[in-house]
């Protein structure tokens, strides 16, 4: 269970980490994709901890809708909306129930929704997926959560623009995932 507080910072951690590792995440971008997921992802970042503070939402559904918003108007590409609708879904999840694990499998049927992918197509879904899962049984790790990122490397990608490079895409890990690793990394060390 979380807290407005703890999602407050949480965000902080993650756009921290986002921030650090803006270049990392738009060089994993140039290998199969437009190059701009870290900067992308850290315009929405700035713009998530700023709404934040200025709504200083109370209520857990409440910020999960201002963190959606905030990616969805500032965060370009693909990203933006599958991100905003991962945490649109957390909010109307968070309605009905405070359990993490079900926040979380919200937000990857969201995604998976929205962008038409499923596991194994190379994407943020093929982190997503199995931390939902694993939150299931409160076993999530950060070697856990590596894994999942690690393991897009070998796959092919079938959705987004790594699917235009085919084979070309394997060995490469994907930049959504990667951003997701580091989303689910920092919900761990808030969590604790």
């Amino acid at each position: 269970m979380l807290d407005s507080k703890q999602i407050q910072k949480w965000m902080q951690l993650f756009a921290k980490e986002i921030a650090t590792n803006k270049e990392y995440l738009s060089d994993l971008d140039d290998a199969i994709g437009d190059g701009d997921h870290g900067n992308n992802m850290d315009r929405g970042m700035i713009a998530v901890i700023e709404n934040l503070e200025e709504k200083n939402p109370t209520e857990i559904a409440d910020s999960f809708k201002v963190i959606a918003m905030a990616l969805m108007t500032k965060v370009g590409g693909a990203s933006g909306p599958l991100y905003g609708t991962a945490f649109l879904e957390m909010a109307k999840a968070a309605q009905n129930s405070e359990d993490l694990a079900e926040l979380i499998a919200a937000g990857t049927a969201g995604i998976a929704k929205r962008g038409g992918a499923s596991a194994a197509d190379k994407t943020m879904l093929d982190v997503w997926i199995p931390t939902s899962e694993v939150l299931k049984n409160g076993q999530l790790t950060a070697e856990k959560v590596d894994s999942f990122v690690e393991s897009t490397k070998d796959m092919q990608g079938k959705k987004g623009r790594s699917s235009y490079l085919g084979e070309r895409s394997i060995g490469h890990i994907d930049p959504g995932a990667a951003s997701s690793g580091m989303l689910f990394k920092t919900l761990i060390e808030v969590t604790k």
